[in-house]
This record gives structure tokens, C-alpha cells and sequence, in this order.
């Protein structure tokens, strides 16, 4: 497995992660479960894996947790990747009114110290901001993200869905790096590619995570338009490299220069175990494109 070195403090992170959030909808969510599926990722070099607070109704983090609980032997071999600032009106806060975004020192703090309890680490690898906060006190946030890296409860800092101008204004009020920001691209999302998200993470040498990398699910919907498109192509490339279709769509990612790292999300132990097999595949680039022209249904300009 490649790993990804974001230096400045940070563990190497492989360059495929595991996304936790539909831990609780598995039908089996046993420790004994949930320890097997964090194995299959270590065992073909999966060993960084994804949260966030409000995963699962805010319970994914202690599923995670409670499973590994004296399991230090495999705490030691993964890094933690955590996510803060998304207030959802749920059943654990029937107080609030309105789900709203919270980048306050005093949220930031609380949702750091919960998340170090709830998963049974020490130290996040990285902490993101979930989604940018149009009510952002900058000054205020980054000092508070950088006071949690000089507490070392925190190793890096990184963001998710920020538009470039979301990161130059946290980045302002920061002495620490913002050191990844993560986006939803895939082959059938290309919007981060024009938009200016994936052109400032290469300018800042800033590896980007890809959530949704398979679309959510769209790749595989018989009713979805670009999906049909590409289909046929995923599958005889699939057939040439010997592995599924949804491992040509994650190389498809990788392929890029930008040092996307996919962010796989899936309970079935045996996606789980063959999420390597986009290692397995090349994509050059003119296939990289050709790929790019199925799903968008016309050639680039």
C-alpha cells in the first residue's frame, strides 16, 4: 500500500482510507464484527480510518471505540482521521432547533475531548472541519486549531468541502499548514476539477481525501444516465485487470496527480477486502479521459 507523508507531525496515512460512517447501519455492528472488518483493512495496508462526530447519529466513534477496547495492538498500527462542526438536530440534543455549524474554540475543544473518548485514542491524526462555517470567526478557529496541536491532542489539521478562498481564509489566521481538504469527487463528480478545489490542492502540495469516491452509489444505479454511459468501459477495463468495476472507478482517482487519497465506505466484509484491488489497475491518460468524456456524454472542449 502507498502511503501518503503529510510530514509536519503526521503519521504516513495509506492511500486508501476507510470511512466509518455506515458503521451503524451494518446489521452487525458486534465488537467482534467491527473488529474483523478493521483486520481485513490492516491486513492488505488499509490503516487509516475516517470519522466524524456526527457519524451515525453520533455514535459511530464509540462503536468504534468500545470494538477496539484493549485492542492496542491494532490501535497502534492505524491512524485516526476525526471530524468536527456539523450541530444536527438529533435524538442526543433535542434542544437544538436547527441543524447549523459551530467552529467556536469552545465546540472545537468539547467535540475534540469527546472524540478522543468515545474512539480510545490518546491523539487524533487529523482533525477536519467539516464543512465551512459562513458564521467563522477565523481568528478565533485557528487559534484554537493551532493551541490543539500545540496541546498534542491533535497532530494536523485539514478541512472538508472548503472552496480554495474557505481555506486561504482559515489558513490566514493559522500557524500550523491545513494539510489536506476533503472534497466529493469521483469519475462521475468532476465539479473540484474546474472549480478551482483540486488546482489549489496541487498548488499547496495538500493531498486531497475523496468522500463519495463510487458516487454514492450512483455508478451502480440502472436509472442513472452517466452511470450507463460508463458502465460497459469500467467493466471491460475490470475484465483486463482482473478485479470489479468500483476498482476501476477508484483508480480512475488515483491516477491523478494530485495525490487523491479514496475514501471507501462499505459494510461488506468482502468490498472490504478487495477495496486493494485499484491498486492493481493503470489508467493512462488518455483513458483517464475517455472515462471523464463517458460520464460527462461529450468530449472536453
Amino acid at each position: 500500500m502507498q502511503m501518503i507523508d503529510f510530514n509536519n507531525g503526521v503519521p504516513p496515512m495509506s492511500r486508501l482510507v476507510y470511512g466509518v460512517w455506515r458503521l451503524g447501519d451494518d446489521a452487525d455492528t458486534s465488537a467482534e464484527h467491527i473488529v474483523h472488518k478493521v483486520e481485513v483493512c490492516l491486513d492488505q495496508g488499509v490503516t487509516t480510518f475516517d470519522h466524524a462526530d456526527i457519524y451515525g447519529g453520533y455514535s459511530c466513534e464509540k462503536l468504534f471505540g468500545d470494538a477496539l477496547k484493549g485492542r492496542d495492538d491494532l490501535k497502534s498500527k492505524m491512524q485516526i482521521i476525526t471530524k468536527c462542526d456539523i450541530m444536527l438536530t438529533s435524538e442526543p440534543y433535542p434542544e437544538r432547533r436547527v441543524k447549523y455549524y459551530d467552529t467556536s474554540a469552545a465546540h472545537i475543544n468539547q467535540s475534540v475531548e469527546n472524540s478522543l473518548s468515545n474512539i480510545g485514542v490518546d491523539v487524533i491524526d487529523m482533525l477536519l472541519i467539516h464543512r465551512p462555517d459562513p458564521f467563522m470567526d477565523h481568528h478565533e478557529t485557528g487559534a484554537a486549531l493551532d493551541a490543539l496541536i500545540d496541546a498534542g491532542k491533535v497532530r494536523g489539521i485539514g478541512v472538508s468541502n472548503f472552496m480554495p478562498f474557505d481555506i486561504d481564509l482559515l489558513q490566514s489566521a493559522m500557524k500550523h499548514p491545513i494539510l489536506t481538504n476533503q472534497i466529493e469527487i469521483s469519475v462521475l463528480e468532476h465539479a473540484p476539477f474546474t472549480n478551482g478545489q483540486v488546482a489549489k490542492a496541487q498548488q499547496a502540495g495538500m493531498p486531497l481525501m475523496a468522500w463519495s469516491a463510487l458516487a454514492g452509489g450512483r455508478l451502480f444505479d440502472p436509472n442513472d444516465a452517466a452511470a450507463q454511459r460508463l458502465m460497459p468501459r469500467l467493466k471491460e477495463i475490470a475484465s483486463d485487470h482482473g478485479v470489479g468495476a468500483d476498482a476501476v472507478a477508484i483508480a480512475w482517482l488515483l491516477a491523478h496527480p494530485a495525490n487523491i487519497m479514496p475514501v471507501v465506505g462499505t459494510n461488506n466484509i468482502e468490498r472490504i477486502a478487495k477495496a486493494s484491488d485499484a491498486l492493481k489497475v493503470n489508467i493512462n491518460r488518455e483513458t483517464w479521459f475517455e472515462l471523464w468524456t463517458l460520464a460527462e456524454g461529450n468530449e472536453v472542449p
